[in-house]
């Protein structure tokens, strides 16, 4: 049905909002009548702010009172998009207010969990995106999804049974063979399966990102040192595979493949073998920035062509309609894939005195986003 519903700022919209303007913005939101609105809103600003603890607790409060929330967005939209979310943060789910950001979608969220049914009245949209990323936690939501959304009268985009593949050891199942991708042999195991990896190997715990937990062991004193350290119940065992260029710098691709195309979103040029663009000091860094910059430009008749094999077999083996890799070439020329994600965030927030080179480029994976929801949109 159609809902009149009172938008929110999005993350996206909160990192917009200046030093000087986010106070008055909160007192703005204190004078609202809608408490779940208000618990919701807190949510945000305090994610943009990095204070997920705090955001996670002013978000149980809000789903407390309502499920569903509606982000602020164009004016006008021409394409309404229901998002399926799972309680949690930025990296539990997709960051969509980024993706959608400015252009004309109107974003509504659907929060769902396991021992909750649907809501009765869900607001009319054209197309139904799952945003629930694929973890040990959210694999009976995501079976559940499965089924309710078996006969969903709109179009449904990654479905919740495709989300599943990108888990690191099945990810690797399947695209193994896949012609010029080169993918570390990775397998799932209990902690108390020490029987002794390959060395030198990579170790991570279950259900983490952004390099927690993740270490190299090169010994069998190592893998059991790590094990003893560690509490978490289940782990990635990995092959570590040197990928330095020749001059001994790291570098790692960030690329959406939206609709089965591929998208560059960033280079991160680092030191250390674990990249993230953050500690790669990309903004500290004028030369690192050129070499982004040119390879951004670039992308699609150079590297995206040179891998187009590879990321083709990833987008197919994957089935998902929108999804992020990050990736690397070997020493060898071969497209080297670290993890696929429904959750990587994509973006167009960095400083553009720093980086100007990012608008256009990210605009382009946008803009792609914007015309596949078009494209699933039922012919008139």
């Amino acid at each position: 049905m159609d809902m009149d519903l009172t938008p929110i700022l999005g993350v996206a919209g909160v990192g917009r909002l200046s030093t000087a303007q986010l106070p008055e913005f909160i007192n703005q939101t204190h004078t609202g009548p809608d408490p779940g609105n208000l618990l919701m809103q807190m949510c945000q600003v305090l994610l943009a702010l990095g204070q997920d603890e705090f955001a996670l607790e002013m978000q149980t409060r809000a789903l407390m009172h309502r499920r569903l929330y509606r982000v602020a967005g164009h004016s006008s939209p021409t394409v309404r998009l229901l998002a399926l979310m799972g309680p949690g943060t930025m990296t539990d789910n997709t960051p969509l207010d980024f993706v959608v950001d400015r252009s004309p979608v109107r974003l509504d969220l659907l929060f769902v969990t396991l021992d909750q049914d649907l809501p009765e009245e869900i607001p009319d949209h054209d197309v139904l995106i799952v945003a629930i990323g694929e973890s040990a936690r959210d694999e009976p939501l995501l079976a559940r999804l499965e089924r309710l959304l078996a006969d969903w009268p709109r179009p449904v985009l990654n479905r919740p049974e495709r989300i599943g593949r990108c888990a690191r050891d099945i990810a690797c199942e399947l695209l193994t063979h896949a012609p010029g991708l080169l993918i570390p042999p990775t397998r799932r195991i209990a902690r108390d399966q020490r029987h002794p990896p390959r060395f030198p190997a990579t170790i991570r715990p279950v259900d983490t990102h952004a390099g927690k937990g993740l270490e190299k062991i090169e010994t069998q004193a190592q893998f059991e040192a790590y094990l003893d350290e560690h509490s978490e119940a289940a782990y990635y065992l990995s092959d570590f595979i040197d990928y330095r260029s020749r001059d001994g710098l790291f570098r790692k691709y960030r690329i959406a493949l939206i609709d089965g195309r591929p998208y560059v979103c960033h280079l991160a040029v680092s030191e250390h073998w674990i990249v993230h663009y953050r500690s790669a000091g990309m903004q500290h860094s004028g030369e690192k920035r050129l070499e982004e910059a040119a390879v951004m430009r670039s992308f699609e008749r150079d590297f995206a062509f040179r891998h187009a094999a590879a990321l083709r077999a990833i987008a197919d083996g994957l089935g998902l309609d929108y999804v992020v890799i990050d990736c690397a070439e070997s020493r060898d020329g071969q497209l080297l894939l670290f993890e696929a994600d429904i959750r990587g965030w994509i973006h167009a927030s960095d400083p553009t005195e720093l980086f100007p080179y990012k608008p256009r480029i990210m605009q382009k994976a946008f803009d792609a986003f914007v015309a596949m929801l078009r494209h699933r949109l039922p012919a008139h």
